[in-house]
This record gives structure tokens, C-alpha cells and sequence, in this order.
């Protein structure tokens, strides 16, 4: 997958772990920001899907 200047500049900044996450532990800091930063994106992208699809929705109505 190629990332634009900007992507990697997101994707460097996520890399830096949180305390929680130094404290757990991270194998790949870079794939760790990448598979977040791709499923905030989506999320973002489209909202009505991601919430339909989530379990942590608080009033997601079940079909």
C-alpha cells in the first residue's frame, strides 16, 4: 500500500505508543497505526455503516 507525505506524517505521529500501550507492549508500532488509523478512516468515511456494524454502539437496534 503507498501513502501520500501526509499519510506517513498520521501514521508517525500514531506510531509514538500511548503509556498504555508502551506498558503493554507493541511488536510493530507502524502496523499498529496503520490498521487504527485505516479504521478510523473508515469510520469516518461512513458513520452509518461502521455504527450498524458495530457491537460497542449503545443504541444499535438489531435486524
Amino acid at each position: 500500500m503507498s501513502h501520500t507525505p501526509e499519510d506517513d506524517d498520521r501514521i508517525a505521529s500514531r506510531a509514538e505508543l500511548l503509556p498504555e500501550e508502551t506498558e503493554a507492549g507493541s511488536d510493530d508500532p507502524t502496523a499498529q497505526a496503520e490498521a487504527i488509523l485505516a479504521e478510523s478512516d473508515e469510520r469516518v468515511d461512513d458513520p452509518e455503516g461502521t455504527r450498524r456494524e458495530s457491537t460497542q454502539t449503545p443504541d444499535r437496534s438489531d435486524p
